[in-house]
Formats: structure tokens, C-alpha cells, sequence
């Protein structure tokens, strides 16, 4: 089964489309948000990247005082039961896979990356967490 959907971003008057392709008998609509903030990091830390990354990998751990923590890492090969998204933004394609274990954690979850004077990452903003431990680092649901 192949299911498309899409999200737009309007930024100062330029509209973006990104269109997610996902291969998967769980769902008809992308299982995660995106932010347009997030899809440029992803895009620059792919490309800065040598060898044959085709994507990142996002996963649960179980880790840190609340017993679970969010982890992004490179992709270099499909994984027999990833969740496989082909993300298309401005005419280039990445792919994101989750790890079949993560989905019922992650269901919903919106990925941003966020920059500051004193540090940048990712952020989840996760529907289906019931707390953070006092960190941040790691959450329970």
C-alpha cells in the first residue's frame, strides 16, 4: 500500500509543500509531524554525512529516570519492519524510519529542531506522554 499526504508551511509570503509517501498497513496518514524547521536540519545533516546514509532512524530506548528517551541516529539500510517515510520538501526526498517498536510510542508526535543562544536539537512534542523527568531527557507515557 502506498499512502500520500501532505502538509504546507507559509513563511513570509513562500509556501512550502511537504509531501510524505509511506509504506505501511498502519496507517493512511503520516504517524509523525514534521516541522519545516526540522525537515532543513535533517536534509543539512544527511548531506554533510559521507557515505551511504539514505535517511535517519528514530527510536525509543528504554533509558533515563522516566524509562524512555527519544533517539535519532543516521540510516543506512531498511530494517524488515521499519515504518518507511519518504518525505518530499522543495524537490528533495529523505527518508525517515521508525522503528517498529517506537510507533506506539510515537504516534502523533511532532518533531521540531530548535535553536537558542546556548544549544540546538530536536524536540518531541509528544500527544501520548503523561510526564518528563525534571531534565527533559527522558519521558513516560
Amino acid at each position: 500500500m502506498n499512502n500520500e499526504t501532505s502538509t504546507s508551511y507559509n513563511n513570509e509570503g513562500n509556501s512550502s509543500e511537504v509531501r510524505y509517501y509511506i509504506n505501511s498497513e498502519v496507517t493512511s496518514k503520516s504517524p509523525i509531524i514534521i516541522t519545516e524547521n526540522a525537515i532543513k536540519r535533517i536534509r543539512q545533516l544527511i548531506k554533510q554525512k559521507e557515505g551511504t546514509v539514505i535517511g535517519i532512524r528514530i527510536m525509543v530506548k528504554q533509558k533515563g529516570c522516566f524509562g524512555f528517551k527519544y533517539n535519532i541516529e543516521y540510516a543506512y539500510d531498511i530494517k524488515l519492519l521499519d515504518v518507511k517515510i519518504e518525505v518530499e520538501y522543495q524537490y528533495e526526498n529523505f527518508t525517515i524510519l521508525i522503528d517498529p517498536k517506537a510507533m506506539m510510542f510515537i504516534n502523533g508526535t511532532e518533531i521540531d529542531h530548535v535553536e537558542n543562544k546556548i544549544s540546538s536539537g530536536f524536540t518531541f512534542k509528544n500527544p501520548n506522554e503523561k510526564g518528563r523527568c525534571g531534565c527533559g531527557e527522558s519521558f513516560y507515557v
